[in-house]
Parts: C-alpha cells; structure tokens; sequence
C-alpha cells in the first residue's frame, strides 16, 4: 500500500499549521463587492453568506482595493451620519494590510497581534484577491492565545516594560516546560512572542531615529530563522535594503546607527549579543538586496569552510519586519542559485556528515571529549544538528522555501523524497531531542548547575533514554539519505 504523502505546510493529521502558507489556512473562497455596491446591499451579502467582512475588489483584475467588516458597519455607519444607502467605498478600510498567499501563517498571527487587526487580506503573487485570514482562523495554530503576554509586549512604551515583558516570556515557558508540553507547540509559542518583542523594540527605536526613505526588512537568521529557539539562543539578524550600487554605502551608514540602538535593546531585553557579531548592526549584515545576493554568490562559487560555516546560519533567513518581499526575493534567488550548484551542495553535504549522532557500534551512546562535563552528550551538536542540516541541504536542493526543520522534512517527503511514514518518524524524533534539550536548559537555568545543551543520559529515565537511542537512530538514517544522494 502507498504510503499518503505528507500536505505541504500540514501537520501529520494534513491539517494547516503555524508554519503553513496562508493559501492552506484561507478556509473559504472571498466574499466580494465592486466599489459602487452600497452599505445595505454589503450587508445583506454578508449576512446570507455569514461573514464578517467583505472585500472591496476591482473587477477588471481582481485586485483589493478596500475591506469592510462588522467592526466597520457599527463605527462609521450605525454610529455616524450616512445610512445603508451610500456606497460602500465611503465606509471600507482601504490602504489594506495584506500578506503574499506564500506567507505564514506565524507571520499572519504575529503581524495581526502587533497591528492590532483581526483581519488580514491574502493575496497572489499578481496582487490579485485569494481570500481573508482573521484571528479566529490562526487562534489554534499560533498559540498566541498568550493573550496578556502579546497585549503587554504590543502596549511597551520603553525598553524597561519591553524587558519585564520578555521576562514573562520566559517564565511562561519554564512552566510549560514543567507541564511537559511538546517542543513543537513551545517553539512556536516561544517564537511567536519573541518575534513580537523585536517587531516592538523596532518600532520603538523607528520614533526615535529618522530612517531614509528606503525600502528595507529585518531579517531572523539560525535558529529564530527557523522558528526553533529554545532558553539558551543569542541574536541572529540582518538587514536587506533596496538600493542601486551607487547609493547603497551611505544608506547602509544611514540604518547602522538604528540597527546597532535595536541590537543593543535587544540585549538588554535578554537576547544577548551574538559572540560572531552576526547582527544587523554589523555592516557585513547591513546589506542591499544585490550585495546580499552577491555575498551569497560567492560562497556558493567558492565553498570554503567558512562560507559552509555561514550557510547554516544565513540559508536560515526568515523575514521579520520591513518590506518582507525583499527578504522573499533573495529567498528565491537563493533557491536557484543553490539548486544549480551541485558542487556546493554536496560540499555542504560532506560538512554536514562529520556531525555524527552519538551512538557507539553496539548502538549505545558515544561520548565525546569534554574534560568539564565528562559522560555526557552535547544535543545541540550532535543531537539537533544532524536534522536541521540535513533538512536545510534537502530543502535547497529541492527548492523548498521552508526553514523550519520539521516542515522542510515534511515538505520534502511530501514531493515523494522519501516516504512520509519515515519522514514524520524523523520529524519526531528531532521533537524529542528539543523536549530533552528544553528540560535540561530549564534545569540548568534553575540549579545553576551544567551546561545547557549537555545531558548525562544516565540521568535521563529508562524510556527517555530508550527513546533517545531512536530518535538518534533516525538522525542516522536521515544522513545516510544525504550521503547516498552525494554518494559520499
């Protein structure tokens, strides 16, 4: 029997996720009205398809041109002079907030909870109408029913409140930790509200400094990149600006002086500064749209080890704040580029596979050299990083625009890669390594005692220890897929 392949941006029961394009969260086709519709008829349209809200299009190309909800029919017409029979153009929204159909739904959730908005219009990538996204829809998928968190971080009007806020953050988190609740479904929580806490602080940090008149976006690298951050996790961010040749220095100098004030809040916020000064405030990582593709084309061309180094951080790109369709189209870029390069695919691939899992020949556990924590194992490196790598060189070699890991796998078995049995068993395998890394940071944080991402695994119960040998297994049978494609 086949096995049913794993929908793309699903969860293993195919329905939509947080990490989901928001074309597989869109639940229905849009309501829509032309401009000269009046309010009542509006009305009586929403009613009889039981809605609330109806988009305003052009009907020569579909396009959005304003947005009219309930919350809309009792402020500016029940409430204010006018009547049922002006023209619905009077009293819609218009200067829509949309998002790309290829958008999250992580991104849809946090952009709605820091505007303040219960909907947001979808659409193509012709500008043309796909559908509505409301709260409700990605109430279940976001988890950022964390709702006093989110208002409290949204409401912030300095770094202190901000900073009291993240510290919430990560006492909610402890406690969920102690609930033993799932890697997957903490991550995303963790991340949903860390990415609200930088969205505020570059808002806060915009009021004070003056930017040029410059398209450009924050972009999260590594593991907030890729939505997996865990207790111990430092900044990894970047900036890709719009510009020709000739201008882009002095606007680079021009958003230094803001990007280095948002790096800083951030640190005193309780993400610290990154030790390899991989952060937007650092020119290198301050970069217009064709120097940031220029960057990655020669680390593509030429893979040195350190651009291998560099490729398991940058490839991770994710955009956070600004214009999101710059980060979408180096994205893209980045996706060709590294498709048509099989050398430094397979490069990567042989740098990928010195990581291996720490299982001995008798399938026990190995033990590195580690002088200050003796027979213990390091989760991060040889428990995690066997996933994500392998998922990242699966992903670039396939064209796929995830970064999550999970979702890569899923994705990637989804296109008959291999099968979609196999690829959620890995997939909750690496699950598990996380819940056994979260637990061990919390108890490290709490006891003052070890290394975060270290764990003696006598400590660890008899089924833990049991599942950790297979969840290990399973990192081992995902390399020995990238090794026979690379035939390394």
């Amino acid at each position: 029997m086949a096995t049913p392949k794993q929908p793309p941006g699903g969860s293993p029961d195919g329905l939509p996720t947080v990490y989901s394009p928001l074309e597989r969260v869109v639940r229905r086709a849009p309501v829509t009205v032309p401009l000269e519709c009046s309010v009542i008829d509006a009305v009586r349209m929403m009613a009889a398809e039981e809605v609330s809200s109806i988009v305003v299009v052009d009907p020569a190309n579909g396009a959005p041109l304003g947005i009219f909800t309930l919350r809309d029919l009792m402020r500016r017409v029940v409430l204010a002079p006018g009547g049922l029979d002006q023209p619905i153009a009077a009293v819609m929204t218009a200067g829509l907030v949309t998002l790309p159909a290829t958008a999250t739904a992580h991104q849809a959730a946090t952009l709605l909870e820091r505007r303040r908005l219960h909907h947001v219009v979808v659409t193509d990538d012709r500008g043309r109408l796909v559908g509505v996204v409301t709260q409700t829809d990605l109430i279940g998928l976001s988890r950022l029913g964390a709702g006093e968190l989110s208002r409290d971080i949204g409401e912030a009007a300095t770094t202190e409140a901000i900073a009291t806020a993240q510290a919430d953050v990560r006492r909610l988190t402890q406690h969920l930790i102690e609930q033993n609740v799932g890697a997957d479904t903490l991550t995303q929580l963790v991340a949903s509200l860390n990415d609200l806490i930088t969205s505020r602080i570059i808002e806060l940090t915009l009021d004070e400094i003056e930017l040029p008149a410059v398209n450009w976006c924050w972009i999260a690298l590594g593991s907030e990149g890729r939505l997996e951050q865990t207790l111990a996790t430092d900044q990894d961010n970047g900036i890709v600006f719009e510009s020709d040749a000739a201008a882009a220095a002095p606007l680079r100098q021009a958003l230094l002086p803001f990007a280095r004030k948002v790096n800083e809040r951030l640190a005193a916020c309780g993400f610290p500064l990154c030790k390899g000064e991989i952060m937007a405030g650092n020119p290198q990582w301050c970069l217009s749209l064709h120097e940031w593709m220029e960057r990655f084309r020669q680390w593509i061309e030429q893979p040195q080890p350190e651009a291998l180094l560099n490729a398991s951080i940058f490839f991770d790109l994710r955009p956070l704040y600004g214009e999101t369709q710059l980060a979408e189209r180096l994205r893209e870029w980045l996706l060709r580029s590294t498709r048509s390069n099989p050398l430094f695919l397979r490069m990567m691939a042989q740098n990928a596979l010195r990581c291996q899992p720490p299982l001995g020949v008798l399938r026990d556990f190995r033990f590195d050299k580690a002088d200050q924590y003796p027979h213990t194992i390091d989760l991060k490196m040889y428990g995690a990083l066997p996933f994500v790598d392998a998922a990242r060189i699966l992903a670039l070699a396939n064209g796929v625009p995830h970064t999550n890991t999970a979702q890569r796998l899923r994705v990637v078995a989804a296109g008959a890669r291999f099968g979609g049995d196999d690829a959620q068993a890995m997939v909750d395998a690496f699950w598990f390594v996380q819940s056994v890394r979260l637990r061990n940071q919390h108890a490290v944080e709490r006891s003052g005692v070890g290394a975060a991402n270290r764990v003696d695994p006598d400590r660890l119960n008899e089924l833990d220890r049991y599942i950790l040998k297979a969840a290990f297994r399973q990192a081992r049978k995902l390399q020995q897929h990238i090794r026979a494609d690379y035939q390394l």
